[in-house]
């Protein structure tokens, strides 16, 4: 049976629920890491190490999920990554020590992998051209909400009932909603939205010698990792900080850290990507354009949050951060669609995360951790503004230099 126009939206609204225990799950530990701290003696930085190990993991997997989602039914890598990495988060109640953390952070990192790579792909190919990026935009706002659910109440319920909890609710929930969504979800035809004929799928060594090649992939991957840097900077460190500096309960601390800064990267979502398809009908920068305006107007919102004393100006700062945030985000993944295949989306946005992840994500928890140990948290996020402001610059080169070329490139291939 033929699906009905608004079932595109649907899907991104199927989507939207299985990416906000993706982030909830991999949120939850953040939030207790005072407790983990206090029953198994951990310094900061070892709990960057919890943060590190799952971003190692994740991003050396990524690439190859993506290679390979390019070549299955992204709805079976969909949902099996779903039941995977929602066992394993239950699973993490077990641990016992400091090793036992580190293996279970790092599984989750593997089995939430393919999930970025098959869902972005499937994306779009029923979101084309006029509305990807708010398709992709409200996807987006799945990430904010998860990461606010999972930063709250693995606090609130670790306040009362212990960490473990949390992991279990998560994750059993999590187990639940693959299996409803089972019956709903349906594969497209790749390269649908635009009316291209996919070709056969790249081998891994045809596509990143392709990416190579083509510089606006370079920029962009290479902007991800900055953007990536700071963003795992707030996840992993935030909750602890207001911890510390302003002696929040542990629930607070995660809410205070999340809420603000993730409601407002909801609205710069859903703003970033209404701005980003009315500027490419424009140009083929245009989505760039936001994502580079997104990161530079950030920076010094980012340096506030580490300084001030006061928790009003704090919250301001949370909020200005992650306004511009979202109208970066809202296009991580429209920016390289414009330049990259239908046949090779999997691998594109694998190797997205795999670069974001291994050279931001998995570099700030513990550098920030070693920084925070050296000269205190507050001033350590605060470094963090210099990476924003290189993304930024960095998109506004590929711009003005690169992106027009190869969109071209794309359209007569």
């Amino acid at each position: 049976m033929k699906p009905s126009p608004n079932y595109k939206w649907h899907v991104v609204a199927m989507l939207w629920a299985i990416s906000f225990f993706n982030y909830a799950d991999r949120q939850a530990i953040f939030s207790v890491f005072p407790l983990l701290q206090k029953e198994m003696s951990l310094s900061n930085t070892e709990l960057g190490m919890l943060g590190s190990s799952f971003a190692i993991v994740y991003g050396l997997g990524a690439i190859f999920a993506g290679t390979y989602v390019d070549r299955i039914k992204r709805k079976t890598a969909i949902l099996g990554g779903l039941h995977a990495w929602s066992i394993i988060c239950m699973a993490t109640a077990l641990s016992r020590n400091f090793r036992h953390l580190v293996f279970f952070r790092a599984a989750e990192g593997l089995g939430e992998t393919f999930y970025f790579p098959a869902s972005m792909s499937l994306i779009s190919d029923y979101h084309g051209k006029e509305t990807r990026s708010r398709a992709m935009g409200f996807h987006q706002t799945s990430v904010y909400v998860g990461t606010i659910g999972g930063g709250f109440f693995a606090g609130l319920i670790g306040q009362y009932y212990g960490w473990r909890l949390s992991f279990i609710v998560f994750g059993g929930l999590g187990v639940l909603l693959g299996i409803v969504l089972s019956k709903w979800l349906e594969e497209p035809r790749r390269g649908a939205a635009e009316n291209l004929t996919a070709g056969k799928p790249m081998t891994m060594g045809e596509f990143l010698a392709f990416a190579w090649r083509t510089r606006t992939v370079r920029v962009l991957v290479g902007a991800f990792a900055c953007s990536n840097f700071v963003a795992t900077v707030m996840l992993s460190w935030m909750p602890k900080f207001l911890y510390d500096k302003f002696q929040l309960s542990l629930a607070m601390a995660g809410l205070t850290a999340t809420l603000f800064l993730q409601l407002a990267s909801l609205a710069g979502s859903a703003l970033g990507g209404y701005l980003a398809d009315m500027l490419r009908r424009r140009s083929p920068g245009g989505r760039m354009m936001v994502q580079s305006a997104g990161l530079l107007l950030g920076a010094p919102f980012v340096v506030l949050c580490g300084m001030t004393t006061s928790i009003p100006v704090l919250i301001a700062a949370l909020v200005g951060w992650g306004f511009f945030k979202g109208l970066y985000d809202a296009n991580i993944f429209a920016s390289v669609y414009e330049v990259v295949r239908p046949e090779a989306r999997g691998a594109a946005a694998g190797l997205m995360n795999t670069i974001g992840w291994l050279a931001g994500g998995g570099t700030a928890p513990v550098i920030i951790g070693f920084l925070g140990d050296q000269y205190g948290l507050g001033p350590a996020i605060s470094s963090a503004a210099i990476v924003y402001i290189l993304a930024g610059l960095l998109l506004l080169a590929g711009i003005i230099w690169f992106v027009r070329e190869d969109v071209k490139a794309v359209s007569v291939s």
